[in-house]
């Protein structure tokens, strides 16, 4: 029988030396929490102070309250996919057949006819809506990104376009955008090329009654022979996911190789029809074609295949548990706070389907904006980042709610009720 694993989510070689609290504090935390000792242990030694990035460029890492966000670094990649990169650095392979059989393994995994490994997900929408463009005629191939042909129109639901739609631009598509559900099938013309939609609607609370689904899309397309890309870039877990869409029939889907999955952040996956990934793969590096700058290593390569094999292995009802807890555990620390509110905020009501924190506070007990609160965090010491008042715990190792704790009720509890801090 295969044994399934939780998450690992403590790695001591990442802890530094100095000290966050003195040895008696967390040890009080950690047994209050149920913390292992050889966590509670490295708990003592770590610091953001004296990390990697302080020390070869002077700047400083951060405490995550934040969901898997690009800009504030993705997610952690855990020791197996870390190994394996640095294994696959010490051979030479041939990149055509590395990444043949690595599409191989995705197609196998997405449930998808083929599939090829991308430099992060928005280079899946970049190189997919280029593949809808061209197919595999070479003179297509070669004029992009500038179609001389009529058929380049890619349809979006207006409430699906997300930056990320520059994507399909970028490739040569022109967008054409529709409001309303009940216009959605009639504005699809023979300049089609291509319809695209996100997935993450369908786990949104905040979700308009006018937004249509993915299936919905699909069905269009099945009927009008337009070719449908779902983007699916942070939807893992679950691991349903990855074959949720392909089941139902969408002709590509996107997945970023970083994130939930945890594999490098510069990888992603674009999945789907045969046809439409042989002539996304003539795009695609190491082909001197359009996406010749979206260069992926081979070290990234297994990384990503890595993170593939790790993510199916583990327990996730598991892992979700462990999710929740700390959530609760982070909201149950800053109780009896006066003027602040900390709630827990379970997955199905939260705008990014994570577990949360909503932190809300009276400003006259607590003379901060949420703005100035943010900022003074992001400079103290830990330095804590997150969004507008949401805590997001998914991506705070084991240990790390108490370091976010002890910060949070220092300073809603004493430090900014002195106000503002001077420019």
């Amino acid at each position: 029988m295969l044994r399934m694993k939780t998450e690992p989510t403590w790695t001591t070689t990442r802890w530094s030396r100095r000290d966050f609290f003195g040895a008696g504090v967390i040890a009080g935390l950690a047994s209050a929490f149920g913390l292992p000792r050889a966590s509670a242990s490295a708990l003592e030694k770590r610091t953001v102070q004296d990390s990697i990035y302080t020390r070869l460029l002077g700047i400083r890492p951060h405490l995550p309250g934040h969901g898997y966000q690009t800009i504030y670094g993705g997610s952690r990649m855990p020791v197996e996919v870390v190994r394996a990169m640095e294994e696959a650095g010490e051979q030479f392979v041939d990149i055509q057949e590395l990444t043949t059989a690595a599409g191989l393994r995705l197609a196998d995994v997405t449930h998808s006819e083929a599939a090829i490994v991308t430099s992060g997900a928005y280079s899946a929408l970049l190189l997919g809506s280029a593949a809808c463009l061209s197919g595999s005629d070479p003179e297509k191939v070669a004029t992009l990104p500038q179609p001389t042909w009529p058929k380049r129109d890619c349809l979006l639901q207006a409430s699906h376009r997300l930056d990320y739609a520059k994507a399909f631009q970028v490739a040569g598509m022109r967008i054409v955008e529709v409001e309303r559900r009940e216009d959605f099938e009639r504005a699809v013309t023979p300049n089609t090329a291509m319809i695209a939609a996100i997935a993450s609607w369908e786990r949104r609370a905040d979700r308009p009654p006018g937004v249509m689904h993915p299936q919905e899309f699909i069905a269009i397309g099945k009927r009008t022979g337009v070719p449908v890309l779902i983007d699916l870039a942070a939807e893992l877990p679950p691991a349903s996911n990855l074959t949720k869409y392909s089941e139902m029939g969408a002709d590509l889907i996107t997945i970023s190789g970083g994130k939930g999955l945890r594999g490098p952040q510069s990888t992603g996956i674009l999945a789907g029809r045969k046809d439409l990934i042989e002539a996304a793969r003539l795009h695609a590096y190491p082909n001197t074609m359009l996406g010749r700058g979206m260069k992926i290593g081979k070290e990234e390569v297994i990384g990503l295949i890595a993170a593939i094999d790790r993510f199916l292995a583990l327990d996730h009802d598991a892992l979700q548990e462990g999710w929740t807890r700390t959530a609760k555990y982070l909201a149950g620390q800053l109780q009896g706070i006066p003027g602040l509110k900390a709630e827990y905020v379970p997955p199905p009501m939260t705008v990014l389907g994570y577990d949360a924190v909503e932190l809300s506070w009276d400003e006259k007990a607590i003379p901060v904006t949420p703005e100035q609160a943010r900022a003074r965090l992001r400079a103290g010491e830990p330095r804590i980042v997150f969004n507008g008042t949401t805590f997001i715990t998914r991506n705070l190792e084991n240990g790390e709610e108490i370091v976010v704790a002890r910060r949070l009720k220092e300073f809603f509890r004493d430090e900014a009720r002195r106000g503002p801090a001077p420019i």
